[in-house]
């Protein structure tokens, strides 16, 4: 009698539970950036930030949503993605921006034209998408640059989908394709940090942020029974987290002796 007194109580308690653990999902994948972001934007640098974060992400969670159109998971990981893109956008803006305007190099470089000096860029190209320099991707000058390349890889893969949707093998990679890419979200920033040996100008408030959003969403993965690609790259996802946060204490406890010579006041140490 008693437990059939407090079920009216329980029913309401889960589902308060389940939209908390939704909410947690669409937004907790954010909050990370928002100390690196405040970071910048207060310093003015983003060095310590490797753009290749981004572009990992927004290349992950473009292939999850697709892979959504051929095997549906629950919606809040469908809208995960779609936040966890606008913030990407966000992200590249500022560092866009910042980047630019500490640039002692007069040049600037874009999505579809190679490197032309600033009153250059005021006339239109003469060729432009037949003008992209490999060297120089995902090191553009101009934030539109970057929407360009992130609209162009949309339609392609939309396309390659869309033609494809019917074969299952198709699907099922293409949903390990979106998982391991996000898997490696933090290679990106842990090559930087190795090749330079240090972590100044990184957030260690988004790499802990990191590692327990990536813990919590793995739990959440294996408690929903999400598709088996979801679970193992959480895993992954959670060794990467761990090994940024071991470089961090290492780096800290063992750094660089500074070079002999004259530092410059514009790095470009970043990705």
């Amino acid at each position: 009698m008693e437990a059939e007194g407090l079920g009216w109580l329980l029913v309401p308690l889960h589902q308060l539970v389940s939209w908390v653990a939704a909410g947690a999902m669409v937004f907790g994948g954010v909050v990370p950036y928002i100390p690196q972001y405040r970071d910048i934007r207060r310093t003015q640098n983003a060095d310590g930030f490797s753009t290749h974060v981004c572009l990992v992400l927004l290349v992950a969670n473009i292939l999850r949503i697709l892979f959504w159109f051929g095997r549906h998971f629950e919606s809040p990981l469908l809208w995960q993605s779609i936040v966890m893109i606008l913030t990407m956008l966000l992200m590249l803006k500022l560092c866009t921006e910042v980047r630019v305007a500490n640039e002692l190099n007069i040049k600037r470089r874009s999505f579809s034209a190679t490197d032309s000096k600033d009153e250059e860029l005021k006339a239109p190209p003469r060729r432009p998408y037949l003008d992209f320099d490999a060297h120089h991707f995902w090191h553009w000058s101009s934030f539109a640059d970057y929407v360009q390349c992130v609209l162009a890889f949309t339609g392609v893969a939309g396309y390659v989908t869309y033609l494809s949707i019917d074969s299952t093998l198709f699907v099922e990679t293409l949903g390990f394709l979106a998982v391991l890419t996000e898997a490696m979200l933090g290679v990106p920033q842990l090559y930087r940090n190795y090749r330079h040996r240090s972590t100044e100008g990184m957030s260690l408030k988004m790499v802990l942020m990191w590692t327990s959003g990536d813990t919590f969403k793995t739990a959440y993965f294996l408690l929903n029974g999400a598709p088996l690609q979801f679970s193992v790259c959480g895993l992954l996802q959670v060794l990467v987290d761990l090994a940024i946060l071991g470089q961090a204490y290492a780096f800290a406890h063992h750094p660089q002796k500074p070079a002999p010579h004259t530092v410059h006041p514009v790095s470009t140490k970043a990705l």
